[in-house]
């Protein structure tokens, strides 16, 4: 008998049918001999209504409240699909992220979780109930909601299953598991069988929109082996699994994994900057302390005591960022702040390039040969990434699948 924990997006719980769908799913694995415990994303496009409700009544809502207004999506799914497992005969109970032992900080809106008492989950199992558990929500020490930040329903799942020792994590959406590209942009993109946690984590931060970042990083903490699949088909999804159980599968190994590309960036760069120390920590400080992560950062060369530089983040930190800008540049001289909305950002990640120098070369050979400007250049270990123009990301992607031959065979 297995512990199975399975999480369902908001797209296979959008309607009474997919409900439906979905309950018949649990309830076969469960037929099997297994024990299920089933996290659940809000209902369809719930999370987004709820944010745009919430827009119309103030640009600037109290945090606390934003958590206790989104949590209530999730709330809609755990009830409506334990009635319908309920209506297929099994014992079923549903639970909020609270009432599941999920503890967090006090962080409202993106809490990270500091700790899971699973016994409560644990004796409901031994009574034979299949559990349907909240995603995204958890409790703080002050006994309020709080939320773990989009995708939150991804970690919930891994880190209950880590917390239960489980015996797999599946994680079911509207696609069939992890591909070379996003398939609807470059059509020849094929689906990976197997990916190790760092190129998951890689292709993730890049713009990858199959599971959240921090879900892969439990997972990968507390080795949990990630399956993620379609709730719409039974087909073999995709293993997210170490590189040591990779390599143990004697597949070969490609150069590059994966093409991925992020069109929410934005590009700011701040001009004639006094060279002088603590000009850099004065800006990256004070946009941390208002919560902005910053992605990409370039600084030009001194000249006649001034320079650039040039950094990206997140569309949805735009104005933040603009108007903490516009607060500390007036201390900098005659420093100007330019905002450019127009770049996307492209990658190449591969476990393989550890071992193969030359692939920085080829993706700049092959962007140049399409004549697309590279505006800003990152590196890590498996990854390499590069700021264009937004009208040049989906000629620089198909080229750099092309070109690294990452498609169906």
């Amino acid at each position: 008998m297995a512990l199975v924990v399975m999480k369902f997006g908001g797209s296979s719980v959008a309607d009474a049918d997919k409900m439906k769908l979905v309950a018949s799913k649990i309830t076969a694995k469960k037929n099997l001999g297994n024990k299920i415990v089933a996290v659940v994303s809000a209902p369809g496009d719930t999370t987004d209504d709820l944010l745009e409700m919430a827009d119309k009544i103030t640009s600037n809502p109290p945090a606390r409240e934003m958590d206790m207004l989104l949590a209530t999506g999730e709330m809609v799914s755990i009830s409506l699909l334990s009635m319908a497992i309920d209506a297929l005969n099994e014992k079923v109970i549903s639970l909020t992220g609270p009432q599941a032992g999920i503890l967090a900080d006090l962080d409202h809106t993106r809490s990270r979780i500091k700790k899971i008492n699973p016994k409560k989950i644990k004796d409901l199992l031994a009574q034979n109930n299949i559990v349907i558990v909240a995603g995204f929500q958890a409790l703080n020490r002050k006994g309020d909601f709080t939320t773990l930040g989009r995708g939150g329903s991804d970690l919930t799942a891994v880190a209950l299953a880590a917390a239960l020792d489980a015996d797999f994590c599946e994680i079911y959406s509207d696609v069939d598991g992890v591909f070379t590209t996003d398939p609807r942009l470059v059509k020849e993109a094929r689906k990976i069988d197997y990916i190790s946690y760092d190129e998951m984590l890689e292709m993730a931060g890049s713009g990858a929109q199959v599971l959240q970042a921090r879900s892969v990083e439990v997972a990968k903490k507390f080795g949990v082996t990630i399956h993620s699949r379609s709730t719409f088909s039974d087909k073999e999804g995709t293993y997210i699994i170490s590189e040591e159980k990779i390599r143990r599968q004697k597949m070969e190994e490609l150069l590059v994994s994966g093409v991925t590309f992020d069109k929410n960036q934005v590009k700011f760069t701040i001009i004639d900057l006094p060279d002088i120390p603590g000009i850099a920590a004065n800006i990256f400080g004070a946009l941390a302390k208002i919560g902005v992560n910053v992605d990409m950062i370039i600084q030009s060369a001194a000249v006649d005591k001034k320079n650039d530089i040039s950094f990206t983040v997140s569309k949805n930190d735009m104005k933040k960022t603009q108007l903490e800008l516009d607060k500390i540049s007036p201390s900098f001289e005659s420093a100007r702040v330019v905002c450019d909305e127009h770049v996307a950002k492209v990658s190449v990640v591969g476990i393989g390039m550890r071992s193969n120098p030359g692939v920085a070369a080829q993706m700049f050979a092959l962007l140049s040969k399409k004549g697309i400007n590279i505006e800003m250049i990152s590196t890590s270990e498996i990854k390499i990434s590069c700021i264009v123009d937004k009208t040049d990301m989906a000629r620089a992607v198909e080229e750099l699948h092309k070109g690294f031959k990452l498609g169906k065979k």
